[in-house]
């Protein structure tokens, strides 16, 4: 299967059919703290329907038995910053740490080419998940213009002076802070893991882009890397 430019993956479909329509255009998200929150970044390999059919049919009751909840899931359109380029970011939740190790340790066991499925299906797979320290909620708004920025420090303290500057900078400019996550994980073979993601909200391309023209200008010396991603 392909990907249609202004489609989302059937996959995606599959997984947020329970909680969002193709009409909805505002998405809102309740965590409590306790909970472990995934983001994952998805290119799927084409032709694969089949296999992805029976994946869900395989997986998906036993994460569910474990405490996992799909979460609306989003495209991406375009590409700003970095060198990946992922055509969805998927979102979930498990009620515990010990219910996503649970599912794991499961799922091996039952499954035991489990990985290697999810190789053949995906291209890439890059998760990062957070154990919430507190209750997290926000909501996305499909009638702005919504932008992804993950960023991997290259030095604490200097990176520590970036990031209070690049949020300020954002503010200034018109941005509303949807989400900071700090220090996610990624399981073994799955590694993305940046520093600091934030989701922006922006009321417009135009504002947003005059906020990246001033963002580029910026001392990046604590940065080792950057991935940005326009959501649709």
């Amino acid at each position: 299967m392909k990907l249609l430019k202004n489609r989302l993956p059937s996959f995606l479909l599959i997984l947020c059919i329970a909680t969002m329509t193709a009409q909805e255009n505002k998405k809102s998200f309740n965590f409590k703290k306790g909970q472990v929150f995934d983001i994952i970044f998805l290119n799927q390999n084409p032709d694969k329907d089949d296999l992805l059919q029976e994946y869900f049919k395989l997986v998906f009751p036993v994460a569910q038995k474990n405490g996992y909840n799909p979460q609306p899931g989003f495209g991406i359109e375009k590409y700003t910053q970095g060198n990946y380029h992922p055509q969805s970011m998927i979102l979930g939740y498990w009620n515990s740490f010990d219910s996503r190790s649970n599912f794991i340790n499961e799922i091996e066991v039952s499954l035991p080419d489990f990985h290697k499925r999810r190789r053949d299906l995906w291209s890439t797979f890059a998760l990062t998940y957070w154990e919430l320290q507190e209750d997290l909620s926000f909501e996305i708004n499909l009638d702005k213009y919504n932008v992804v920025t993950a960023y991997w420090a290259n030095e604490e303290a200097s990176f520590s002076t970036f990031k209070n500057a690049w949020v300020n900078k954002a503010k200034q400019h018109g941005a509303t802070l949807k989400v900071e996550l700090n220090n996610g994980a990624s399981p073994f073979g799955y590694y993305y893991s940046p520093d600091y993601l934030v989701i922006t909200q922006w009321e417009s391309e135009a504002s947003f882009k005059k906020f990246y023209e001033t963002n580029l200008k910026m001392n990046h010396q604590g940065v080792k890397h950057v991935n940005q991603f326009i959501l649709k």
